[in-house]
Formats: C-alpha cells, structure tokens, sequence
C-alpha cells in the first residue's frame, strides 16, 4: 500500500514537473522581452524640416498606451523607447545604434524615412534584430533574401508607380510628362515604377525629369524648369513640404497639367491645405485606406474607434490628419503581428510572424483591401484604389488594383 501510495505521489510530482517544464518552454525570449514586457525602439523626426512626420510618433506612442491600458499583449505591456533623427540619416545610424546596444531593444519599429531605414539596413541584419514595418516603400526594404530582417509597411514605391502608369495609359495616352522626385531611394523607385508601367511608350511619353534634394529650401527652380518643356502631366514624387510648394508654385505660373501626387505626399492637413485647397482641387493620388475625413465613413466601426481613441489618448491631435490614421493602422499591424507570435517572443519569430500574415483586415483599409505577406514576398500593403481631390477631400474612383508583380 505504501509503495503504490509513493508511486502515484512521484507519478503526481513527475506530471507537475512536466507541464511546468513544457511552460517554461513554450516561453521563449531574446533580449527586450519578458513575461511582462516587450521593448521596442523607433526613431521619429520630432525636429528639422520633417517634423511634419512627428504626428506618426505621437500617435502610435498612445495607441501602446491604450493597449498598455487594456492589458498588454499576452500580458505584456509595450515598452515604446523614441528618439529624434531629424529625419538626418547621421543621426539616425547613432540613435538606432543606441536603442540596440544601450536600451537593448528587441527590434525596431517604424523607424521613418527611405534614407533613414537605408541608413541602418545593414547594421540592424548584420545584428538580426528586425527592422520591423519600416515607413518606406523603396524596393530595397522588401529583399528578403539578402535583408531577412527588413520589412517595410509602406506600399512599394515601385508598384505605385506602375499603378499610376496604368492610370495615365488609360485615361492621357498622349501625355508629355514631367517628373518631379526626390533624389534619394524613394523618387529614384517612383520613377523605375512609372517607367516600368509604361514600357516602351515611357521613352517619348516622359519628356523631362528634375530632381531636387531634401536639403533644397525649395522646389520653384524644378516646377519653371518643368513647365519650359511643354508638359501636359506633371507627376510629383515627393514628400508633403515640397508637394506643398510645387502646388503652390504650378498656381503662381497659371499652369495646370494634369497633377499626380505619390501617396507620402497626398496627407490634406499636411499638403494641400498648407498648399491651399482651392489650387489643389483636381490633384489625382491612390490610398489603401480611409480617410477620416470622407463622410462616406461617418458610420464606419473603424473610423469611429479611431476617432474614440484619438479623443481619449491623443486629443491635441488632428482627427482629420491621415498621417494620423497612417499611424494608428501601423500600430494595429504590430499588435496583430506580437499577437501572432504568442510565447516565443524570440526576434526570429518575430520576423517569422511579420512575414505569415494571412488574409489580416486593418480596420481603416479600404473594403476589399486585405494584408497578406509570405517568406519570400515582404510587401505589406499591394493594394491601392485611385483618388481625386475635389477641394475638400479626396474622392475615391475606380476598382482596387493589385500590382501582383515582384517587388520592383
């Protein structure tokens, strides 16, 4: 009797040790996670000629809160660690720097600015630390065979670009079209991708290509140089500042071609109504997600949570600024990706779980517009729907358009 009686004890604490062991293991972590947090860094140009971007910041720090506020993720709150770059690529490499080896995060997130992820790209692979839903589409930050540790969350530049190809070969076949785009990773792709769209027909339908730098005070040299040439369409790759001049300046000289804006640049609060709306009334742009603004929405469950959390966690802010709502569907992403990764809140399984989303709807996309990434296709968001604006807001038009080429 007393051996079966130690037997079932030893039996009952041999069971315990088990279940206690495979729980430890089914918890597994790297440097930044823990049972009760996780550790993510970002960099934010909160100062300098972009600051117009801080908003992206500002937001996402109080969407962790309200998840912090709600219980974490999996029990663990966010630990969000921000620095200002200036969107100075120097001066990222040093904060980037800072946030690995001395807060010790477990990836990086959002980090903002083609030149700025370009600038750590490197260095965060060579140190396998994710460089998670980075805010750019240059074709460089969707390679996942030479930079595994890199995903972008912005549409690729590239396959916006073939978009708007297809855009101008349906509707202004004849264009003579002139190219404004920043000199860096984001205009270069911009134009490969207009170029790609139109094939053989880009050679004589792109008549002229200027470029300026992030450093110019202005763009009005470029637009004069531009409007010199005869050109019917002007197709603008940049970013809201000089989106803002270029509108401003196209007025000034009565010239009114046809107006394509990249999406970084389409933002009404950031551009066109620093621009002035009355001037940007025609301006044609895509989207993959709703504007805010658009009273189509006015009853949308997502576009009413949205205005519920910026009322409580970021109220100084702009409700109609979609660089806010940009910031907010990020946010979610993240949420859905740590989610997805449970226990193991190792960065290998962090990327692993970035690149195996399936079929995921953000609450602010557009209808019809779902995520999916796969180990060798990083792109985020491969959707997108055309746009006008009429002088108040952007008015969507036609279907949604999947570019389902490679990356660029």
């Amino acid at each position: 009797m007393n051996n079966r009686r130690a037997f079932i004890t030893a039996t009952a604490a041999f069971a315990v040790a088990v279940s206690t062991s495979q729980a430890l293991a089914q918890k597994k972590y790297d440097t930044g996670a823990s049972d009760t947090e996780i550790k993510i860094g970002q960099t934010v140009p909160f100062s300098g000629a972009y600051s117009v971007y801080a908003n992206i910041g500002k937001t996402q720090a109080a969407y962790f809160k309200m998840i912090n506020d709600q219980g974490g993720i999996n029990g663990r709150k966010i630990n969000l660690i921000q620095y200002d770059d200036a969107y100075s690529p120097p001066k990222t490499v040093e904060q980037v720097r800072k946030l690995v080896e001395g807060d010790e995060v477990l990836f990086t997130f959002q980090l903002i600015g083609t030149a700025a992820n370009a600038a750590v790209q490197k260095y965060l692979n060579s140190k396998k630390i994710p460089q998670l839903l980075a805010s750019t589409g240059a074709a460089r930050f969707n390679d996942p065979q030479n930079y595994p540790w890199t995903i972008a969350y912005n549409p690729n530049y590239v396959s916006e670009g073939r978009i708007y190809a297809k855009y101008i070969l349906a509707n202004h076949p004849n264009a003579k079209i002139g190219v404004l785009y920043q000199n860096d990773d984001m205009g270069r792709d911009y134009l490969a991708g207009l170029k790609s769209g139109l094939g053989d027909k880009a050679a004589s339908m792109i008549v002229g290509e200027v470029s300026y730098e992030v450093t110019d005070p202005t763009v009005d040299s470029q637009v004069v140089k531009l409007k010199s040439m005869g050109i019917d369409l002007f197709y603008d790759a940049s970013t809201p500042k000089f989106a803002a001049q270029a509108i401003k300046k196209l007025a000034d000289l009565g010239w009114t071609p046809v107006h394509i804006l990249d999406i970084n640049a389409s933002p009404v609060s950031a551009t066109l109504k620093p621009a002035g709306l009355d001037i940007s009334k025609g301006i044609i742009s895509t989207n993959y997600g709703k504007d805010p603004g658009d009273p189509q929405w006015k009853d949308d469950p997502g576009v009413k949570a949205f205005f519920a959390f910026m009322d409580k966690y970021f109220p100084e802010g702009d409700k109609l600024n979609t660089v806010n709502t940009y910031a907010y569907s990020v946010a979610e992403l993240l949420v859905q990706v740590l989610k997805q990764c449970g226990d193991d809140l190792t960065r290998e399984n962090v990327m692993k779980q970035a690149a195996n989303i399936k079929g995921y709807t953000p609450s602010l996309a557009l209808p019809g517009i779902k995520i999916t990434t796969g180990a060798n296709d990083y792109r985020v968001n491969k959707q997108m729907q055309m746009m006008k604006f009429n002088g108040e807001r952007w008015e969507l038009f036609g279907p949604i358009i999947e570019d389902t080429g490679p990356s660029g």
